[in-house]
């Protein structure tokens, strides 16, 4: 439980259909950047969640998640920028702190499931024999809200353990549903922050984590002639437009990062249009691909996802979209869909 209105109202649907239901609250003991005093992540969110708790009339326990997320998720983080890549935390903190800590902690209080609010279903398949015998990962009903993107890490023994109750639900009827039942998070607006961002602002939370590290370099256009100065590559993306501080007559993008020898590449738009690219780190909800494939792949949470060829080359797969990209960004996740099943990722290593 966030203390926001979608595990609030998880908590709620569940309490309705007869399941006991214990309320858990991450907590991170985070740095202010201003001040560099710890800081408890959420103190709101924590005392919005214990009022829903109290209100649903079920237990409620805050628990501590700061190792864990600090090991597998910031440390990650900062190396990904420091070597030129754009990292997702939220995907390696679904796949290290809320599904494998916290379902480790919900289990061993006895529960049966971990449930949360985020918007995406879960399919049993039925085999041959008695029983579920394979889970599918799907997307929501609300594909606004649709958050399978960030899951696609989670395996067969984990979707077990896992609920989704707001799978089958639109964001408006979530809030209706919270109006009824007078939670007072109703109305609480969305927060879009990465929990350690104070500010979505990523690059000072660089500054006070690896200042030392980050030297500055040039810039370049993609024939090698220098365009002008970064401030060190950790602060820069693929597809970024604003703060390159060059006049070149036309919008220049970023193409390319080398973290060798701490360039940027930077041009016209259609030079950070791609087709093809490679992803390692595989992970797959159910059988690996093990053939050339056609499926749709996602290659960023706000990325429309689009058809593409899969096949493997090693150890990695090759991704050739039938129609250039913008931004195919190392670092960040490409998912395969088959239709609204994910089919499982992979992190982007080396555009082609």
């Amino acid at each position: 439980m966030s203390g926001g209105v979608d595990s609030s109202v998880a908590a709620l649907l569940l309490k309705r259909k007869g399941w006991e239901v214990i309320g858990m609250t991450m907590c991170f003991n985070l740095p202010d950047i201003a001040s560099k005093k710890p800081r408890c992540c959420g103190i709101q969110g924590i005392n919005d969640a214990r009022r829903v708790a109290h209100k649903l009339r079920i237990r409620h326990y805050v628990v501590n998640m700061q190792k864990i997320l600090q090991e597998k998720v910031i440390a990650d983080f900062s190396r990904e920028y420091l070597s030129g890549r754009t990292p997702n935390p939220c995907v390696r903190c679904n796949q290290y702190v809320k599904f494998e800590a916290l379902l480790k902690k919900a289990l061993a209080l006895g529960a049966r499931y971990l449930a949360t609010g985020h918007y995406a279903r879960i399919a049993g398949v039925q085999g041959t024999g008695l029983g579920v015998q394979k889970y599918l990962l799907k997307k929501a009903k609300d594909k606004h809200k649709d958050q399978s993107y960030f899951l696609y890490r989670l395996g067969q023994q984990q979707l077990k353990h896992i609920l989704f109750p707001l799978g089958n639900y639109i964001k408006q009827q979530v809030r209706e549903i919270a109006r009824k039942a007078g939670l007072a998070v109703a109305e609480k607006k969305e927060s879009q922050e990465i929990c350690f961002l104070p500010g979505a602002d990523y690059r000072a939370f660089l500054k006070n984590q690896i200042n030392a590290k980050i030297k500055p370099g040039l810039i370049i256009d993609r024939d090698g002639i220098i365009l002008g100065q970064h401030q060190g590559i950790a602060f820069y993306t693929i597809g970024q437009r604003e703060g390159l501080g060059i006049a070149k007559g036309y919008p220049l993008y970023i193409s390319e990062i080398n973290a060798r020898n701490n360039s940027i590449t930077a041009g016209p738009k259609e030079e950070a249009l791609k087709r093809e690219f490679l992803a390692g780190e595989l992970h797959f909800i159910g059988e690996p691909i093990k053939k050339k494939v056609a499926l749709k792949v996602k290659i960023r949470y706000n990325h429309q996802e689009q058809k593409a060829w899969v096949a493997v080359s090693g150890s990695r797969l090759k991704i050739s979209f039938k129609k250039p990209q913008f931004a195919v960004t190392p670092g960040q996740s490409a998912v395969f869909y088959d239709k609204n099943t994910v089919i499982g990722g992979g992190i982007i290593e080396k555009v082609l």
